[in-house]
């Protein structure tokens, strides 16, 4: 069962990633760098899962996998609630523009650049797309919590089994 449910975890980070290329190569929607901050935890959380279902760990490992993918999904709701606060904010209380990620993985040091990408600007905060009224990064935020209770059943050992 925890293979499936690492697999299921997998398959579900491999088609938000196709939709936010979907969204980028033929919507037309340039993604910010929050968003690219958030497809990157998507990411490191699609890898971690399908290791866990390949290896198929027992007791401790799973708890480790388990644990890598908590922390994987709490960083991608952590950029993702600051994106979804960012774009909720009045008209003109963001920075109007900022550099491109590109630019800054350039000039500055890893740790500035992601300081300057959470502070989010102008192009962080404009809304380009919904779905049932909730704007992608609201939906990245949904992804991400549910992919991280799916990491919790698949990879904790139950304390009490089945009588």
């Amino acid at each position: 069962m925890p293979r499936s449910l690492n697999m299921l975890g997998f398959l579900v980070c491999l088609g938000l990633l196709a939709y936010a290329w979907y969204a980028q190569a033929v919507l037309g929607l340039e993604p910010c760098p929050l968003c690219i901050f958030q497809r990157i935890g998507i990411g490191v959380l699609g890898l971690l899962f399908v290791l866990a279902a390949v290896h198929g760990p027992r007791r401790w490992g799973g708890r480790v996998y388990g644990t890598l993918l908590v922390l994987a999904a709490l960083a991608t709701i952590g950029v993702a609630a600051r994106h979804v606060w960012i774009q909720s904010q009045p008209p003109g209380t963001v920075a109007s523009c900022g550099a491109s990620l590109t630019y800054m993985l350039q000039i500055f040091p890893p740790g500035e650049v992601i300081r300057k990408v959470l502070t989010g600007s102008g192009e962080c905060a404009r809304v380009t797309w919904r779905l049932l009224g909730l704007t992608m990064p609201a939906w990245v935020l949904i992804a991400a919590v549910c992919l991280g209770v799916l990491a919790m059943i698949a990879n904790f050992p139950r304390r009490y089994a089945a009588v």
